[in-house]
Parts: C-alpha cells; structure tokens; sequence
C-alpha cells in the first residue's frame, strides 16, 4: 500500500528540532538500520523521548555520542557515559521521569488525554514545577501527555498494511509510542504479505504506522 521506504528515506523524515519517540530498552527493540542511516545525515537539536539512552555503541546512544540531540526525556541514562558527561557539561539537556510515569505519559498522549495523576515524586524533586492535585486527601502529580513529530519503532514481524507483531522483551516502549506521533515508522525484522499475520498475533493495528522498514535490505 506504499508504505514501504528505506533506511535513507525514514531518516529524511526526520528534520532539526523535531521531537521523536524511539522504541527500545537497552538498545533492544531499537531500529538500529534507521539509527545508521541518521548517523549519515545532518539533522540535529533532537529531542528524543527514550526509556533509556542505552549505550554508546547501540540504540539512541550511538546518537547521544554523534552530538544529534539537544534534550532527552527518559527514565536512565547510567550505562552511556557519554550521556552523563554531556548532561554534566551543559551539552545535553535531560529531564529523568520515572519509568512508569513516562510510560504513562505516553501512553496519555496517543489516548488523547489530558495526562495522569502519579504520587510517584511526591515529596521528590520529581515535582518541582509540576501541578499537584489533591484527591481523597492524597496529593498527586499531575504528569502532562507526551506527543512526537516522529515514532521510530523496531518490530519482529510486519505485512504490508503495516501491522506488526513484537518479539518477547523486544516489545517495551514500540506499541504505546506508535499511537503517541504524528507520523510513525516501523522497522521490521521480517516483512511479509497482507494475510500473513494471525490477526490474534498483532500487537500495533496497522492504522497507526505510517511507514515500514525492511530491515533486512540493505
């Protein structure tokens, strides 16, 4: 149905200063080919929405150490030193959110909602500028949606029409991010044809991706 670009073309979606979500944990489920091919371009000012930055020699921490980002949301950065000197430098701006929350407030934003009510923080620098709201006698933060220009995704399996189905652990932030952009790219292991796919198997309705990936060209 022409969804299907390559590595070069998703990461010309990808302009300055936009904000994009990237699925991972670790690195795992990272759409590595599309990470290559934004190494070779000179987009920059990026603010990625990630778990965790990973590593520098995997996932988005290969970006973190090529200078690509200006501002990351995440809940860890502990395993890319690079993330650390450069927050500690001034170079990169990071905002730490505790990982439940930030899948909340993902999750919010594709739902459409106004955001979630956490008493993760409470008493924390974790609330510092943020609305508190009170509710039974109980204080909660009121953690705001969480919406990209871009989702890029990693899936084990995908058909034409762009339904996918994730791999065990692999799985993590790809399916609540691939409802919270305005325009979503998945990279799949394995690209198959419309009817191939047990429906009982999908995970992300191919509604809402926009683009795939083959990630075994190339």
């Amino acid at each position: 149905m022409g969804k299907t670009v390559d590595a070069r073309e998703a990461a010309g979606m990808v302009k300055d200063g936009m904000t994009v979500m990237m699925g991972g944990f670790l690195g795992v489920g990272s759409p590595e080919k599309v990470i290559d091919a934004l190494l070779e371009t000179s987009v920059k000012e990026l603010t990625v929405i990630v778990n965790d930055t990973a590593f520098p020699e995997k996932g988005v921490g290969r970006l973190v150490v090529a200078d690509k980002l200006a501002r990351v949301l995440t809940s860890h950065i502990g395993t890319n030193k690079y993330s650390r000197e450069k927050m500690n430098s001034g170079e990169l701006k990071v905002e730490l959110i505790p990982q439940g929350t930030l899948a909340e407030q993902i999750r919010a934003g594709g739902a459409g909602l106004g955001g979630v009510l956490t008493p993760t923080g409470i008493g924390t620098v974790a609330q510092e500028g943020k609305k508190i709201i009170k509710v039974d006698g109980k204080d909660y933060i009121l953690a705001l949606p969480l919406t990209a220009d871009v989702a890029l995704l990693k899936a084990h399996k995908g058909d034409e029409l762009g339904n996918l189905v994730y791999r065990r652990s692999a799985r993590n932030f790809n399916p609540i991010m691939a409802m919270a952009a305005k325009t979503v790219i998945a990279e799949v292991e394995e690209l198959v044809g419309v009817g191939e796919i047990d429906p009982d198997q999908v995970i992300t309705p191919g509604i809402f991706v926009d683009y795939l990936v083959n990630g075994k060209e190339g």
